[in-house]
């Protein structure tokens, strides 16, 4: 019985961090923290759905080398 549970939220967390993905990219939001927390804490995506669009540019996750030019200087 606990591993039938364990499948069935297995597969909701999937389901709803895929849909936070589609919503997050009509809503004009970072697709790759909320597809991250609606995979941990799937009732977020209903959050989601409820938060304005966002209007200008999606907003971005500084890259890895970025954030290392910005702590260490340029070679």
């Amino acid at each position: 019985m606990a591993m039938q549970w364990i499948v069935v939220w297995g597969l909701v967390a999937v389901a709803a961090s895929a849909l936070a993905a589609v919503l997050a990219g009509f809503k004009n939001r970072d697709y790759s923290y909320w597809m991250a927390w609606s995979f941990i804490i799937p009732p977020l995506v209903i959050w989601l759905l409820f938060t304005p669009k966002n209007k200008g540019p999606r907003p971005r996750q500084p890259r890895l080398d970025d954030l290392d030019r910005r702590e260490n200087g340029p070679l």
